[in-house]
């Protein structure tokens, strides 16, 4: 089994690449909001180490929204309860799809959580700043303020462009994508 890691910057579209692949995707960010809405042992966590922020099931992605925005602190205790839920996930997701040819981890952490191999194809996903500023902005619970904590905790642009395999250069058109999607598979 091929293992691609999609890298890149918050609302580049990783996801949407992701998906052009048409292969099975793990989006960590979906499972995630799966988790906020359907798994009462998370609640239950999250509600113990955030007492305050965390109220109502499912988990309403403003309470946890807000309790980052008030203290850094928070973002590591919700992290330490969710990313070993998630990677309870990600570790069935590859056991249940074993036999295909090639999986697709769309994790937004891949690198800072050391959760790719070594064999691993890695790809960029380089999108223009300005293209990338217009779709968060146009995101339900845009917040700059959340947007750059969420960057701090991530490794420099930098160092994923240098460790990928691949850059893909988003333009946000199904064609474009798909035609460097297909010069990709054909290396691999």
């Amino acid at each position: 089994m091929i293992r691609i890691g999609i890298l890149g910057d918050i609302g580049s579209g990783k996801s949407f690449v992701a998906k052009q692949f048409g292969f099975p995707v793990f989006n960590a960010d979906q499972e995630v909001s799966n988790l906020y809405k359907k798994d009462k042992n998370i609640f239950f966590k999250l509600k113990k180490v955030l007492p305050d922020h965390i109220h109502s099931f499912p988990i309403a992605k403003e309470e946890i929204l807000n309790a980052i925005l008030v203290n850094n602190n928070n973002l590591r205790k919700i992290v330490k309860v969710v990313h070993k839920e998630v990677r309870k996930k990600m570790v069935f997701f590859l056991k249940r799809n074993r036999n295909k040819k090639i999986i697709i981890l769309d994790i937004p952490l891949l690198l800072e959580n050391k959760i790719n191999r070594k064999r691993d194809v890695l790809i960029f996903v380089d999108s223009k700043k300005s293209e990338i500023s217009k779709r968060l902005k146009k995101r339900k619970n845009f917040n700059l303020k959340l947007l750059n904590k969420f960057k701090k905790i991530q490794l420099s642009l930098d160092y994923k462009k240098k460790k990928s395999h691949f850059i893909i250069k988003n333009d946000f058109s199904d064609k474009t994508i798909k035609k460097r999607i297909k010069d990709i598979l054909n290396k691999v």
